[in-house]
């Protein structure tokens, strides 16, 4: 009899374990403003929060969303797509990241129809996306507004390509900025129809390169885009009432072609970098045009 019990109960536990591991490994997983995160995240039985959801979806999966909500804020130490859809998919925090993307090297982290919000005064969120390692992160139709530091931060020390396309972000001190220590890994972002809009800086990088094209830069308080270390390349955009539109400091280099300029407080800046024009940019209104270093050769 004893024995019985004893096949009973380890026959329980291994059926628990094999269903708590079938509900972890979900491909798909899903959430909802009336979920729970006890449940297992499946369609019929959404979880409450991208935390609750992500802890039951396998690395690669996908977390979709089915209805307007907010889900909170999350760490993502895997590859994983999270899709707001064409739902109210809101990340709502106030004094912490929106989220951490803390992924391996090799991992593809894709952010997609999501809106971050920090909340604003009188406990602003700290960087809407905080990416400290990934391979690859991809973040398309977003928005981000309420931040204290940046909006979307590559803070690492490692090699990683962000893309940034159709997504807008208002305040901060930075749009994007690029830190971390510097090094001979590659880190590259591009940015693609992207609005960079109150912010004390739009862009920022201190290492890597970063390419933006057929986006807007404005009203950004002291930098439209700023080279502190690395490069920054502009095509096809716009720079308005900036305080100073595009700027390097020494050893660092800004590219600009076929750019509009106007009506900023400086429009080429003289921070003792490169600034190379390709002599096919559009000036109007700024209190103080500024003169390229060089300009761009064309093969």
């Amino acid at each position: 009899m004893k024995r019985l019990l004893k096949l009973l109960l380890s026959t329980l536990v291994l059926a628990v374990v094999f269903t708590t591991t079938a509900h972890a490994q979900a491909t798909r997983t899903w959430v909802s403003g009336v979920g729970d995160d006890a449940n297992p995240c499946s369609r019929t039985a959404p979880c409450k929060t991208f935390a609750g959801a992500i802890a039951k979806t396998a690395a690669s999966g996908e977390i979709d969303v089915l209805d307007p909500g907010g889900f909170g804020a999350l760490t993502i130490t895997k590859a994983i797509t999270i899709d707001g859809g064409g739902n109210l998919a809101g990340v709502l925090v106030a004094g912490t990241n929106g989220f951490t993307v803390a992924a391996g090297s090799t991992d593809t982290v894709i952010l997609r129809n999501l809106a971050f919000n920090g909340i604003g005064a009188p406990t602003p969120g700290l960087d809407g996306v905080d990416i400290l390692s990934a391979g690859n992160v991809i973040i398309q139709h977003c928005t981000f507004e309420g931040f204290s530091q940046a909006n979307v931060e590559l803070n690492m020390s490692t090699a990683v390509h962000v893309v940034l396309e159709d997504t807008t972000m208002v305040g901060g001190a930075d749009g994007v900025l690029v830190d971390g220590t510097s090094g001979p890994a590659p880190v590259t972002a591009l940015l693609n129809n992207v609005t960079i809009q109150g912010a004390a800086v739009g862009l920022d990088t201190r290492r890597g390169h970063i390419d933006v094209t057929h986006s807007s830069l404005q009203n950004n308080t002291t930098d439209g885009a700023l080279a502190e270390s690395g490069s920054i390349d502009v095509q096809s955009s716009v720079f308005s009432e900036e305080g100073t539109a595009v700027d390097a400091k020494s050893g660092a280099m800004v590219s600009f072609s076929d750019v509009g300029f106007f009506n900023n407080g400086v429009g080429i800046g003289s921070g003792g970098g490169v600034l190379a024009s390709g002599g096919n940019n559009r000036m109007a209104g700024n209190s103080t045009p500024g003169t390229p270093t060089t300009k761009l050769v064309v093969q």
